[in-house]
């Protein structure tokens, strides 16, 4: 369209954020889907609130054709405007022949689009039924800034509204969406379908889908119904989600002390989705593994995965959407919330899943990240709403998390509860800062809560703890920022940069005397001395690993609590001991003798968070070690995993809970690959082989290890038996199970294949970066994965959702080699490759840690692997 001049007075808009000129107070919507040609039509008439004349109101459309603008007054006066559409900015321009004056007035404009084929906006599923007939879906996903891709609007999660829907469709088809249908009607052979008013809301909440669905029965808590949809034929999958999602509501109900906000709840499994689930107020969307599960046939940790992601989903209905965070800067008062109540909800639901483990699974995570000198703060300021998409990583779920976590276990869970209760009865159906959210705690709690968190959100990093004697009677803890590298000096003429101190929250226990004594207390300093007993034996600095810190001990300490393992040490606080053992190694300040010495004393260690660590450092381990030293390391991995396994054995046992069969999974996957055990790899194989129909009588913890070993050591018949189970899979986690075994194959025909089925349509382009990722995790395929890579990114763009790319390039890590590194920096640098915030150069850290590691400790690894080489082969098969 033509562009319009504009008004020399108008004051200069900003880049990044809407003018408030004019407010938009309700939306009445109709969108009209056309699922075979992906395009839709719609018209709005937005119900604003001008605050100051203007013959310009400027709002957010991207990838839309608006055709018709219209502006009308409470009085009956009606203006024709005309748009101009600023792509790059992905806004319109409404222009009026003379100002609207201030008070209520109805902008109506009629517009049409195409559905994308990226996942985001308004897009189109698509799926084969049991005939064959490819089949689609219309779907929003709106979060972050999506919305402005299926309709004109304020797109700004502060400039919330009503929404009144009204989806026109085939009549054949079902439409759900954030409110229950009011009314149905044929007219003209189309199904016109009108759903109720919503709360008022951001418009990255609004959501619809369209399409061939099924639901459950529905379960009521309290007045709510719950149901679960999907695409025909899966109804029988939906058990175990309903009775999660329905726990879970109840659970944060109470928890929250306010009824859940919507009139209903559809809990909707989507064939292609980019995100694991996303918090649409009452049509909460989910990846199909994310949301169905047959029971019987599921691992512990796939029930666990689904558990967790409807809790986190749910857990958002009140944080997140009842009161959302007033800008990007904020996402984590939604995600960082919601990742916590998930484990609370779950452990109120299976407490013998030990749920709240988690925390320390999303502790080690973050750590990992936040360590880096590329880290950012969990808020920063963001402007251009684009960076938001740098928002959604480790550090805003996780360590968001944990240091809410680590408050509520200082001033108790009752205080803060409370607190959490008084945050949102303050700020429902508004938006709210991180300010906000301590001055409701500190309240109730009568602390300074802003005082002790504000670190911890608004800091990069998290400190070490350093504790040595101080003479006999004496402890010295020092804390001082953890990074894997040293940072760049300042630049010449440029004062260096303040040492971070943050309010450290300090569990300690003191063992003396034969007996354990805990004390609380706030390292405020930098340094901070203790008395000790007399007869001081060993102490646990975090106790509970409940702080968001490392810990070194001096070596006489450090000795005193490898002495207690592994009897006298929680399974929590051995997990941190290891842990913090594994970074200081990773960051020079540790010798990686020292680390796999440690490792000797957990071969009966039978925890599988503990065990999942030590695998996890196997794992890196045989991405930095030569060619020449894989036997030997693979010895030494059969050293330490051996005994459990033995201990285990293959079968569960009567009695045996979920989490021991996990452990028994885990152990036999890395004795049969990253052990290359021989013994082991023919049981598997041959316990495969003979499953009726390769999946059944079989225990489910046990079967995802026998997948990994058989691929992993499989040929060209098992590539093919494979790719058959990927393609009739019976449910979306088997599925997901054979489609990234063929990840694990390693030889270079297999790997070629599985390169070419992520952009040859054989492969979702949901899960096509997931697996090139898993590629480059791939020894043996991370090279020809990362030439794949380069030589059709331009493909990949077109292709791949964003979240994806994004995801999917953090797997540069595994290119562990001075060579690969120098590339990639340049394929980077070339490509000005930008994922939102931090991240490409979080990845470009992540990697040069790896490989300055590899540098540094590549002899000392050769020397101590030395003893393992000598192994006989007969001694190495003999288990």
């Amino acid at each position: 369209m033509t562009a319009q001049p504009t008004d020399p007075t108008d004051p200069p808009l900003d880049p990044y954020r809407l003018p408030r000129l004019v407010l938009p107070q309700r939306y009445g919507l109709s969108i009209a889907p056309d699922l075979e040609r992906a395009l839709f039509q719609g018209s709005v008439n937005i119900a604003v609130t001008v605050r100051q004349s203007t013959a310009v109101i400027v709002l957010n459309a991207l990838d839309l054709t608006i055709s018709s603008i219209t502006a009308a007054d409470d009085r009956g006066r009606t203006l024709a405007g005309v748009c101009t559409l600023d792509q790059k900015a992905e806004r319109c321009h409404l222009t009026f022949p003379e100002p609207l004056a201030p008070g209520d007035w109805t902008l109506s404009l009629d517009f049409h689009g195409g559905m994308n084929d990226q996942l985001r906006g308004l897009y189109r599923s698509t799926y084969t039924d049991d005939t064959g007939t490819v089949r689609h879906l219309a779907v929003t996903q709106f979060e972050a800034t999506d919305a402005r891709r299926a309709f004109p609007c304020w797109d700004e999660p502060d400039l919330k509204a009503r929404f009144a829907l009204t989806l026109i469709i085939d009549p054949a088809l079902t439409a759900l969406s954030n409110t229950a249908p009011l009314s149905e009607e044929i007219q003209e052979g189309r199904k016109i379908v009108r759903f109720a008013e919503t709360i008022t809301m951001s418009t990255y909440l609004l959501a619809f889908v369209v399409g061939q669905l099924e639901g459950s029965e529905p379960v009521y808590v309290g007045r709510t119904p719950i149901r679960l949809w999907a695409v025909p034929k899966k109804t029988h999958l939906m058990q175990v989600g309903r009775d999660i999602a329905a726990a879970s509501l109840r659970f944060f109900e109470d928890y929250y002390g306010m009824p859940y906000p919507g009139d209903k709840l559809d809990l909707i499994a989507i064939p292609d989705f980019s995100h694991g689930a996303m918090e649409n107020l009452g049509a909460v969307t989910f990846r199909e593994r994310a949301l169905l599960i047959d029971e019987a046939a599921a691992s512990q940790g796939e029930l666990e995965d689904l558990a967790n992601v409807v809790s986190h989903e749910n857990a958002h209905m009140w944080f997140g959407d009842l009161v959302t965070m007033a800008w990007w800067n904020g996402i984590w008062l939604n995600e960082a919330f919601a990742t916590f109540m998930e484990a609370l909800a779950v452990q109120e639901w299976k407490p013998e899943w030990q749920p709240l483990r988690m925390f320390l699974t999303s502790r080690a995570s973050a750590l990992s990240v936040d360590g880096l000198n590329s880290s950012r703060p969990v808020e920063y300021p963001v402007r251009d709403p684009k960076d938001a998409a740098g928002m959604f990583d480790v550090l805003t779920y996780h360590k968001g998390a944990v240091v809410l976590r680590m408050l509520e276990q200082f001033i108790g869970e009752t205080l803060f509860r409370d607190g959490i209760r008084d945050y949102l009865k303050t700020h429902a159906y508004a938006n709210a800062e991180t300010e906000d959210l301590w001055a409701s705690i500190g309240t109730v709690a009568g602390l300074p809560v802003s005082a002790l968190m504000n670190g911890w959100i608004f800091l990069a990093g998290y400190p070490l703890l350093t504790v040595r004697r101080d003479g006999p009677s004496h402890l010295l803890l020092t804390q001082q920022r953890f990074r894997y590298l040293t940072p760049e000096p300042a630049a010449s003429g440029q004062a260096p940069q303040a040492e971070s101190l943050w309010q450290v929250p300090v569990h300690l226990q003191v063992r003396a005397g034969g007996r354990e004594r805990s004390h609380k207390f706030v390292l405020a300093e930098a340094t901070m001395r203790l008395a000790i007993p007399e007869d001081f034996e060993s102490l646990i600095v975090n106790e509970g690993g409940h702080g968001f810190y490392r810990v070194r001990y001096e070596p006489d300490l450090f000795d005193r609590l490898q002495a207690r393992l592994p009897d006298q040490l929680s399974s929590t606080d051995r997990f941190t001991l290891i842990n913090d053992a594994w970074a200081l190694c990773q960051a020079g300040l540790a010798p990686i003798a020292s680390y796999l010495d440690l490792t000797t004393r957990f071969r009966d260690e039978r925890d599988r968070h503990v065990w999942g660590l030590i695998l996890e450092s196997f794992g890196l381990l045989n991405q930095l070690i030569e060619a020449t030293d894989r036997s030997s390391f693979s010895r030494l991995v059969q050293d330490r995993v051996q005994p459990a396994v033995s201990d285990l054995g293959w079968n569960p046992r009567k009695g045996e809970d979920g989490l021991t069969g996990q452990l028994r999974g885990d152990l036999i996957e890395a004795l049969g690959t990253l052990g290359e055990d021989r013994t082991a790899q023919a049981r598997a194989k041959s316990l495969y082989n003979g499953l009726p129909g390769n999946g059944g009588g079989i225990d489910p913890n046990l079967l995802p290890a026998l997948v990994s070993i058989v691929a992993y050591t499989g040929e060209a018949p098992e590539y093919e038996r494979f790719v058959h189970r990927f393609k009739q899979a019976a449910t979306p986690q088997e599925e997901r199970r054979y489609l990234f075994s063929l990840a694990a194959f390693r030889p270079k025909p297999l790997i070629a294949r599985t390169l070419d089925s992520t952009l040859n349509g054989d492969v979702r382009t949901q899960d096509a970066p997931a697996l090139l990722g898993a590629l480059l995790g791939n020894v043996e395929a991370r090279e020809m994965t990362w030439t794949f890579i380069k030589r059709h990114w331009e493909t990949m763009e077109r292709l791949f959702p964003p979240v994806g790319l994004r995801r999917m390039c953090g797997a540069v890590v595994n290119l562990a080699t001075p060579e690969l590194e120098r590339d990639v920096r340049t394929f980077f640098t070339e490509r000005r490759l930008d994922f939102g915030g931090k991240l490409a150069q979080q990845y470009l850290e992540r990697l040069r840690i790896v490989v300055q590691w590899r540098e540094r400790e590549s002899e000392a690894l050769r020397r101590y692997l030395r003893p393992f080489s000598m192994q006989s082969t007969t001694m190495r098969d003999s288990h």
